[in-house]
């Protein structure tokens, strides 16, 4: 169903994958949008490692979730910062695209857990985060994606 990535040399192990998903904070989820025109949106985001899945929040209403109503498969990717080798322009990174299902978390905890997961990778202040919680958590909506597939690859600009 999906297909295999041509420059297979460059693709990344699934371990390498998940390590970045893990630790790069925010990346590009695309949806069907508009009169079928593709919408993407750069979002912060939390890899769960318990399930494998990757949430979001945002507003509870919105050109997102009404592209979502519509059409819930999505790919959603992101960068790494990348390196630049000493003597060398190009810029050496990793990508990850994932392909997935996203749907609407319902569950409060779990709405207040992904928003202070996401919060925390941002900042460890503890105030500040029961601070934005309390004020946001009644208009936020969350999203959760279950991934069907995952790739990555190392990439050098030229």
């Amino acid at each position: 169903m999906f297909r295999k990535m041509r420059r297979h040399a460059q693709q990344l192990p699934a371990e390498e994958c998940l390590e970045i998903l893990k630790t790069v904070p925010r990346g590009v989820l695309s949806l069907l949008g508009d009169e079928g025109y593709p919408y993407g949106v750069p979002l912060d985001f939390w890899y769960c490692s318990e399930d494998g899945r990757l949430y979001f929040h945002g507003a509870r209403e919105g050109h997102k979730l009404d592209a979502i109503a519509r059409c819930d498969k999505v790919s959603f990717c992101v960068l790494d910062d990348g390196v630049r080798r000493k003597g060398e322009w190009a810029l050496h990174f990793r990508s990850v695209v994932v392909f997935g299902r996203v749907s609407l978390v319902e569950d409060a905890e779990l709405t207040r857990r992904i928003c202070r997961s996401i919060a925390e990778r941002f900042t460890d202040d503890e105030r500040y985060i029961e601070n934005e919680l309390a004020g946001a958590l009644p208009r936020v909506q969350c999203l959760a994606l279950t991934p069907e597939h995952i790739t990555g690859k190392r990439v050098t600009e030229s």
